[in-house]
């Protein structure tokens, strides 16, 4: 059986769609409007073998990537169902030149967010750091899971978020293990 999750959120100011196959390829559709985000999203499928289809758009870049994190984390849940069978847990330590970052996943059912990107400047590409932090945790929250992210170390910020991403990809991978 394969494992698919859809969600879709509308309001004033914002529309969101995402659709996932947790047993897929790490195909990824990602249009957000934010190069970065798009980007992450991305990241997310492709280190996770998911699947990912996901559309947005809306009034500011807050509504969009906090709208966003809330649908992809739903969808996932969805996907997930009761989640009996499931190796329940994962983690992992992920290089990205001179960037490492460490993510661990519990799948509990229990959502709480520990996200550590020990970033230097205020954004990141074309988004503000607080707003990736607000994903992350925004994701996490809707997902209904718990999820520490740690960047150990690095120079470059991109390099620092983009480990954190990798490495929370293969911890779900892990975590959704039948």
């Amino acid at each position: 059986m394969t494992r698919t999750g859809k969600a879709f959120r509308e309001t004033r100011e914002t529309r969101i769609s995402a659709e996932i196959t947790l047993d897929g390829t790490g195909v990824c559709r990602a249009s957000t409007g934010y190069r970065f985000l798009d980007h992450m999203i991305t990241t997310l499928a492709k280190h996770s073998l998911i699947d990912i289809t996901l559309y947005a758009e809306g009034d500011m870049r807050h509504h969009v990537v906090e709208d966003t994190a809330i649908v992809l984390g739903q969808a996932f849940d969805k996907a997930l169902g009761d989640r009996v069978g499931i190796k329940r847990f994962g983690y992992a330590i992920v290089p990205m030149d001179e960037a490492l970052a460490l993510a661990a996943v519990d799948l509990v059912k229990r959502p709480k967010p520990v996200i550590k990107l020990k970033t230097v400047l205020d954004t990141v590409e074309d988004i503000p750091v607080s707003e990736i932090t607000h994903f992350l945790e925004s994701f996490t929250t809707s997902l209904n899971a718990t999820i520490h992210i740690r960047v150990l170390s690095g120079m470059d910020d991109h390099h620092k978020v983009e480990a954190a991403f990798k490495a929370l990809a293969q911890a779900i991978k892990q975590a959704i293990e039948h």
